[in-house]
């Protein structure tokens, strides 16, 4: 199906910078001589509906701060540096308003799942205890998605011990909050399921970890407005997008997830926590033991000490700062206003300005672009480049390149084709860099019947440089430049 919608259609997205990334990589094959990172799949980030899932509580806030306005300024990032305005112990009031809101509801679930289990009311109360409204108010750690395992929602407990000693200091509480479903046959989700239920179940995390049953909107809700900090654990780099973080992001929860979906964009070290994934050649369990030592090395040495640095306020002036940049740099760009935008600009107005062409005249052009990619696709294979002449070692500042290419082109004419040269050097980390490009000129047909492209260009860059030349076929009624997936090098 993938194949065939890419195939029936002519503008491609991912859903965030590095989705478009890794789906132009593994939906190569369609283009199969353009380099993946050239192909034709871009992508447009999502965001999510701020006026669904903002709280009603900071709209009601922005109202009174801001007045109205605010609502039509949802893509105008320097409009919301007056977040910063808003007093301190204001902006805290609405957080805990919402967080104890959170809580009580939470509270009244958990109450009720043991209930029907059959537990007895000690035990509830045991397991319940930091949802009550006289407790020490503690971090409150949500997780709430699909159970899916490249989601890995059971990251933390790969070192119980250590994860057992930080929930349970009584100085500084801290809660973990799961919610979501598996797939029915998805019994490795079920499995992730099950095993959070037994670690809730162990009396080191009674009360500290809670598995919430039954979840749906209405706890999707109150869990990305009441937590204090979202968690998100994928496995890099299968995470698509990850909207729950957004939607948490707009309420001023502060993200501590892996530099993977929309966080590989919207990370910016004084918002959140980011999660440096291990690439390389290691496997995946040594994966999932690194990346769990890093998430309790930061919950240890930065999350927890961050928010109960409260001092004589009651509350830490440090971690509002986050929360605020955390609801200032989402606000304007992870909503679903600057998505659509994004959409029509980009892709649909496009799409609707292609179709008018290839429709025009009785479809004219449609016709024509369909014979021309006829021609193309059956002379494709006997098309080479030669070397007009060597390519000189060094070209000194100010002067002119040279270069001639002699182009077989199996009965394609020279408007057929783009003749381009690529100057590209190495970074310190080995990375190909692209410098510069410069297309050649046609230049008539030689005695053998080759086609002639010329090129004449004073290099912009300096330093050592590599050359090279590539030719692919070229119609002005193009979707995409590469939209052939032909391409040939010198």
């Amino acid at each position: 199906m993938t194949a065939f919608a890419l195939r029936a259609s002519r503008l491609h997205n991912g859903v965030s910078r590095i989705h478009g990334g890794v789906a132009s990589r593994m939906e190569a094959y369609v283009w199969p001589q353009i380099p993946w990172m050239e192909n034709p799949v871009g992508y447009v980030t999502n965001g999510v509906h701020v006026a669904t899932f903002l709280a009603h509580e900071w709209s009601s806030l922005f109202d009174v701060r801001f007045g109205s306005e605010w609502r039509n300024k949802l893509t105008e990032a320097d409009y919301w540096a007056r977040i910063d305005t808003i007093p301190d112990h204001s902006y805290w009031s609405v957080h805990q308003s919402l967080k104890g809101a959170m809580l009580e509801a939470v509270q009244k679930r958990v109450t009720r799942q043991h209930r029907r289990n059959g537990a007895g009311e000690g035990v509830i109360r045991r397991l319940t205890r930091q949802l009550e409204p006289d407790a020490k108010t503690p971090l409150v750690i949500g997780f709430a998605r699909r159970f899916a395992t490249y989601k890995r929602a059971g990251l933390l407990f790969e070192d119980p011990k250590r994860l057992a000693r930080l929930l349970n200091d009584p100085d500084r509480p801290v809660l973990l909050l799961f919610a979501g479903k598996a797939h029915p046959h998805d019994h490795p989700g079920q499995n992730l399921i099950r095993l959070i239920h037994e670690f809730s179940r162990s009396p080191e995390f009674e009360g500290k970890v809670i598995l919430i049953e039954g979840y749906d909107l209405a706890l999707a809700r109150r869990l990305v407005t009441g937590v204090d900090v979202w968690l998100n654990t994928p496995e890099y780099p299968l995470e698509a997008s990850g909207t729950s973080g957004q939607k948490a992001a707009i309420n001023g929860v502060v993200n501590l997830s892996v530099l993977d979906g929309w966080w590989g964009e919207g990370y910016a070290g004084d918002n959140g926590w980011g999660i440096c994934p291990h690439k390389g050649p290691i496997d995946n369990d040594q994966r999932t033991r690194e990346e769990s030592a890093e998430v309790l090395d930061i919950l240890e040495q930065q999350v927890v000490p961050l928010y109960f640095n409260a001092a004589e306020h009651g509350y830490s002036r440090s971690w509002i700062a986050m929360s605020k940049a955390a609801m200032r740099r989402a606000m304007p760009v992870f909503n679903a206003e600057r998505m659509v935008l994004e959409y029509a600009r980009d892709y649909y107005r496009k799409a609707a300005g292609h179709a008018r062409q290839l429709a025009a005249d009785e479809a004219a052009g449609g016709r024509a672009l369909a014979r021309w990619k006829r021609q193309v696709s059956s002379a494709w294979s006997g098309v080479r480049l030669e070397r007009g002449q060597d390519i000189p070692e060094a070209v000194k500042v100010g002067e002119s390149l040279h270069l001639t290419v002699l182009v077989h082109g199996n009965g394609l004419r020279p408007d057929d084709l783009i003749v381009e040269c690529l100057f590209e050097s190495s970074d310190d980390l080995g990375e190909v860099l692209l410098r510069d490009q410069a297309p050649f000129v046609a230049d008539g047909v030689d005695g053998e019947g080759r086609l002639v492209f010329r090129l004449d260009h004073e290099p912009r860059t300096s330093g050592f440089q590599t050359l090279r030349i590539r030719a692919y076929p070229y119609h002005a009624l193009l979707a995409h430049r590469f939209e052939l997936g032909c391409m040939v090098w010198l």
